[in-house]
């Protein structure tokens, strides 16, 4: 998630084990390593900038990393709390906080590679949005709360509900699937495959993408407190490297970043704009019911020795954002 969330995810874990005479120096070793896995945003290269995004959310946010993290989150404190805090402790809040980002990031539509070394599979449950303001500012109240009165009991209040929003996340991306799925059957299309997740930061609009003999589907749909209402969506026809790229020589630099890049969108590529040189990831996009990604490669078909290009797509309109609220609302649009 966002950096705030994860300093704060991170900090509400070792302030709900800490005395109230150590509970400030707790919240402050939990923020710190909670956030310090996203650092691994400083991997990047000037000739390969697919590298960010293939090592963001990488090793540092596994399950293994995790004892490793919080070594690094406490040797980097011990210096400024040495005279009030033994190594040990803040080996133990700093490991706390580190364990939250990994956890906290494969609940979100982004994933992390929580297995590594075990598996390179890219974990992601989908069940909240990169940015989730009510999700976020619950617990940092809670936590501020705790850290002004000394009491644990208001961090382990912020746990509960932090596993109660997600488990609700988890109950609305399931009436989404249904919704979804029936959605499809209605169409007359046999899904090969299906991702359901939230639209930006809220529970109540997902969208959905489902692939069938060879298009890739987006839909919204709106799952509030009444019967579930779709918002029909656009279609593409998906990327297909032996099909679409024929004579592109698997030992070429340019084969082998689209590879890079089909490995990292899980294979929801397509041409944007349709026979345009550039691939996006239709995983993401302003508008859960539309195809225009939120990102993509740029792919220079002249020179399969030079790196590809990842770019953004344009910036949201006001028009966008009117729509969107209009489905969130529940508004015909």
């Amino acid at each position: 998630m966002d950096p705030l969330s994860q300093g704060v995810v991170g900090a509400t874990l070792p302030q709900s084990m800490a005395s109230s005479r150590e509970i400030r120096i707790a919240t402050l070793c939990g923020w710190i390593a909670g956030m310090l896995a996203d650092l691994d945003i400083l991997i990047r290269s000037h000739q390969d900038s697919l590298l960010s995004i293939q090592y963001h959310r990488h090793f540092t946010h596994s399950l293994s990393f995790i004892p490793v993290g919080g070594l690094i989150a406490a040797l980097f404190l011990w210096p400024l709390l040495r005279k009030r805090l033994g190594f040990a402790k803040t080996y133990l809040y700093a490991t706390l906080g580190y364990a939250t980002a990994g956890l906290l990031d494969a609940c979100t539509n982004y994933g992390t590679h929580l297995l590594w070394p075990f598996s390179d599979v890219r974990t992601s449950w989908n069940l909240i949005s990169i940015i989730d303001p009510v999700f976020t500012f619950t617990i940092l109240t809670l936590v501020i709360v705790g850290l002004v009165k000394k009491r644990p009991r208001y961090a382990r209040i912020a746990l509960v509900f932090a596993l109660c929003y997600l488990s609700f996340s988890a109950f609305q991306k399931h009436r989404a699937t249904a919704a979804l799925k029936e959605l499809a059957a209605g169409r007359n299309h046999e899904m090969t495959r299906l991702l359901v997740k939230p639209s930006f930061a809220n529970l109540i609009l997902w969208r959905g993408i489902y692939e069938t003999n060879g298009m890739i589907h987006a839909d919204g749909v709106h799952v509030g407190l009444g019967v579930p209402k779709i918002y029909p969506g656009e279609s593409i026809a998906k990327f297909q490297l032996k099909r679409d790229l024929p004579d592109l020589v698997p030992s070429s630099t340019l084969y082998q970043d689209i590879k890079r890049f089909e490995l990292f969108s899980d294979d929801y590529l397509a041409f944007y704009p349709p026979g345009s040189t550039m691939l996006g990831d239709m995983r993401y996009a302003y508008l859960p019911q539309k195809i225009q990604p939120l990102w993509g490669i740029k792919m220079d078909l002249q020179q399969p020795e030079a790196h590809v290009l990842f770019e953004n797509y344009r910036q949201i309109k006001s028009r966008d954002w009117s729509r969107f609220w209009q489905m969130l609302r529940r508004n015909e649009l």
